[in-house]
């Protein structure tokens, strides 16, 4: 069977052996599985940026690509363990926390199933109640980039619509004015990326160099306004200027050149920060 690639996501930082010790496992099942790291700088338990990192991600490896995704707050309690297919035929392990959201709402789960942490776990681990990334989400992981378990095998089905979810908000027009959120942050840079999309934003005739009206809002209550230059790329503003632009997911960005929008405006993510767009008034 044809060995897949094993990618794994965290939080744990690399500022200890957390993720060393996940590779090791991976490296003790089969050596000869590649192991790849998405991110492990996701915020301590934000399962918002994990469940985005992955739609991030995901689409742009190969089928049968096995993410490992620990973002786990609950860890060791109640809260089941799932391995999920996506309909275009990847798999993720990970907590049923939420982090399967961003791809449940815009992938689609094929098919879902529930891990037996107590059987399907690192030879004996049983005591160990507090590490399930290593103990259970890496070692089954690699077992079945491996190929030494199915999908199948791997738990028992689970109904799809059963698994925990966050709330996604949809982009939507209203009139001249589109509507949306702030999914994520670019985070070294500190753009501001949200769900609307391109093809939406070509609906209200916008053209680049338009300026647009530009606001956004934390729980209903409007923290910025302005108006800036709808950009192909940053060097069409002047540094430290504001600008919309198309990101590499052909979603709306928020950005100032050069600095962090995010910091100097002090805007978080998720579905409390909404953001609209105009054509501004000439």
């Amino acid at each position: 069977m044809t060995k897949q690639a094993l990618v794994l996501q965290t939080d744990f930082g690399l500022g200890d052996g957390a993720v060393s010790a996940m590779y090791g496992v991976a490296a003790q099942v089969d050596p000869e599985v590649r192991v790849h790291d998405l991110t492990h700088d996701i915020p301590p338990y934000d399962i918002w940026a994990a469940s985005y990192r992955l739609l991030q991600t995901v689409p742009y490896w190969p089928t049968g690509t096995v993410f490992v995704s620990v973002v786990d707050p609950g860890v060791g309690s109640e809260r089941r363990s799932y391995v999920a297919r996506t309909k275009d035929g990847q798999y993720i392990i990970t907590p049923d926390n939420g982090t399967l959201s961003h791809l449940a709402h815009y992938i689609g789960l094929a098919e879902v199933r529930q891990i037996n942490e107590t059987v399907s776990r690192l030879p004996y681990s049983g005591e160990s109640h507090t590490f399930h990334g290593r103990d259970i989400y890496a070692y089954n992981g690699a077992r079945l980039a491996a190929g030494q378990i199915t999908f199948e095998e791997l738990g028992t089905l689970v109904n799809v619509d059963e698994i925990t979810k966050l709330p996604i908000i949809d982009a939507k027009i209203e009139g001249e004015t589109v509507h949306g959120i702030i999914d994520i942050l670019d985070v070294r840079f500190g753009s501001l990326w949200t769900n609307i999309s391109l093809d939406l934003l070509k609906q209200l005739n916008l053209q680049g160099g338009d300026n647009l009206a530009v606001s956004i809002f934390h729980n209903g209550v409007k923290v910025y306004q302005n108006e800036m230059k709808f950009a192909k790329v940053f060097a069409d503003v002047k540094i430290g200027e504001p600008l919309v632009y198309i990101n590499s997911l052909l979603k709306v960005g928020v950005a100032v050149n050069q600095d962090s929008f995010s910091r100097l405006y002090h805007i978080g993510t998720g579905v409390e920060w909404s953001i609209e767009l105009r054509k501004a008034s000439k």
